[in-house]
């Protein structure tokens, strides 16, 4: 499965969170998403990445936006990331990669020569009717979450 493309519907989806309930991609209709997907809890980019999001969290409130970070860790794992950083939005185990899969960020990657499956850091904002607005897909950590609340009102926006 490659990227999804900007207009496209989101497909839906149901998740395990951090509490073990389960979430579904339309349990938000109505809000702007931002759904990142990053490839492992407590490493050092997915640190940056999410504290980036947990500091500007209120910007993202203020414009009605909800962030859901997606990984293929497991519910424990989330939970322990969430609490150790504090982070104030929901972290979604996806531990069979089957979202991965379907949105197109469960790739095969290198790491000092060796080769594996993983997530393609990616973020994807979804409109309050469910469809693609945006695509992030050469994600650094480091600036990400300027960068998607940029987009989300077409200006910079700390």
């Amino acid at each position: 499965m490659t990227i999804l493309e900007v207009g496209t519907i989101a497909p839906e989806f149901e998740l395990q969170n951090q509490a073990g309930d389960n979430v579904r991609l339309s349990d938000y209709l109505g809000k702007q998403i931002v759904l990142y997907f990053f490839p492992r809890a407590d490493t050092p980019g997915c640190i940056v990445e999410a504290c980036e999001f947990r500091d500007d969290h209120r910007l993202y409130v203020d414009r009605e936006a909800v962030i859901i970070g997606v990984s293929h860790d497991n519910v424990q794992d989330e939970a322990k990331f969430i609490k150790k950083y504090n982070l104030p939005f929901t972290l979604l185990a996806d531990s069979n990669h089957a979202v991965s899969e379907l949105y197109g960020v469960w790739v095969e990657k290198k790491f000092f020569g060796r080769e594996f499956m993983g997530i393609k850091r990616t973020t994807y904002i979804i409109d309050k009717q469910g469809i693609i607005e945006s695509v992030f897909e050469k994600v650094s950590p480091k600036g990400h979450s300027k960068e998607v609340l940029e987009k989300l009102n077409g200006e910079f926006a700390a």
